[in-house]
């Protein structure tokens, strides 16, 4: 039987995180496949892992104290569960995501139909309006793949619904622990895409998750240069050292010092930068 460890982590969203188990476990049986959950608890203060334990006693929950956000989050759950066994896939999940009943199957069966040497992306959308792509798969010149008709190749992919088979795991290892929140997504997947591994967003939906489009309290004018600047040295800001290592290992030195001196300029006068972009 071959077997899978979910990985998620959580932060103070009770009943969305009980939701995103609730569709996981509907998933279940799935023949031939056992599937275990491993989920962060960074720092809950809501009761989160307390209703987890009470509805989902199976679950393997790993301690955080607030300090690990997701990207950290998701490498503490990742690590536990190598630690606890040899598992043939690991399902990235978002915990703001809920999964349709097939979903975790048609995953299986794109990553079949690639002899399990591929990543494969599960599409999400809105859920008001399902013909609204949310997150997904990213072409490096197109950005998001929107397009869900039929199976794409993508360079690398957002972090909501992600299944990663034996085979890139022991070529890529785990998400890079240099990230607190943001980019440890992308940077797997353009690890991935630079060491030859393919990476596929399966054909259709696999399920719901809004955007989170509210702009970066550092990006917004309305907010004082004080808030800006608290926000943009925090790990939901720009956390300016870790994109600047994304950006030089990904796109080159030169890039990497483009992007944060503009960063810099954004968050310290908005409104002038905004205007600049839309001329």
């Amino acid at each position: 039987m071959a077997t899978i460890a979910a990985l998620l982590t959580v932060h103070n969203r009770k009943e969305k995180t009980l939701q995103c188990l609730r569709c996981l476990y509907k998933q279940l049986p799935i023949e031939g496949y056992k599937l275990d959950v491993y989920l962060t608890d960074d720092g809950c203060s809501d009761g989160t892992p307390e209703a987890i334990r009470e509805e989902f006693p199976e679950v393997t929950i790993i301690n955080g104290d607030g300090s690990f956000f997701w990207n950290r989050g998701m490498y503490a759950a990742w690590t536990k569960a190598e630690q606890t066994a040899d598992y043939d896939y690991y399902l990235w999940l978002n915990d703001d995501t809920f999964l349709f009943v097939d979903a975790v199957s048609r995953l299986l069966s794109c990553s079949n139909n690639h002899d399990d040497e591929a990543i494969i992306i599960g599409s999400s959308c809105s859920i008001m309006n399902n013909s609204i792509i949310t997150y997904g798969g990213i072409k490096t010149k197109s950005g998001r793949v929107v397009e869900v008709k039929e199976e794409h190749q993508c360079d690398t992919f957002e972090g909501n619904i992600v299944l990663i088979p034996k085979f890139v795991y022991s070529k890529i290892g785990k998400n890079d622990n240099v990230f607190h929140h943001a980019v440890g997504d992308n940077d797997y997947g353009y690890r991935a895409s630079e060491a030859g591994v393919k990476i596929y967003t399966g054909k259709g939906v696999y399920g719901t998750c809004e955007q989170h489009d509210k702009p970066a309290k550092w990006t917004d004018p309305n907010m004082s240069l004080r808030i800006r600047w608290k926000d943009y040295f925090s790990p939901y800001g720009s956390t300016y050292r870790e994109y600047f290592i994304f950006r030089r290992r990904h796109f080159g030195l030169v890039s990497a010092y483009i992007k944060l001196v503009t960063s810099f300029i954004h968050m310290l006068m908005p409104s002038a930068y905004n205007k600049i972009i839309r001329k």
